[in-house]
């Protein structure tokens, strides 16, 4: 039988490729990190600061849009609310948090006039 089937010689296993070093196991740990911190955590702390700035810097006769796009004007203000006027005579109360953005004074006129 040995004819047909070679015999397998009495040699040291054939070594395997080294993996990754230590080091460039820790060094794709740290590229990961950075990319994270990069691309998630950076813009949405600065999305919060500039939100935290405009919810801090609201004051009376600010036009403003909340995050359902109701526009209004700001007739009073209190500690976690702001009172928005709409419309003439109509008035809804909001919590501040809910102010997406500040619109540039005379926006409301422009729209009432349209």
């Amino acid at each position: 039988m040995s004819f047909f089937i070679s015999q397998a010689l009495a040699e040291a296993p054939a070594g395997q490729p080294p993996g990754p070093s230590p080091m460039a196991n820790i060094i794709m740990l740290v590229v990961f990190i950075l990319l994270f911190y990069l691309i998630l955590w950076r813009p949405q702390a600065k999305r919060a600061k500039e939100h935290r700035e405009l919810v801090g810097g609201l004051a009376k006769g600010d036009e403003v849009v909340t995050n359902g796009g109701v526009v209004g004007k700001i007739t009073g203000i209190a500690d976690e609310f702001v009172v928005l006027e709409v419309a003439a005579n109509v008035q809804i109360t909001v919590q501040k948090v809910a102010i997406a953005a500040s619109l540039p004074k005379g926006t409301l006129k422009s729209v009432q006039a349209a």
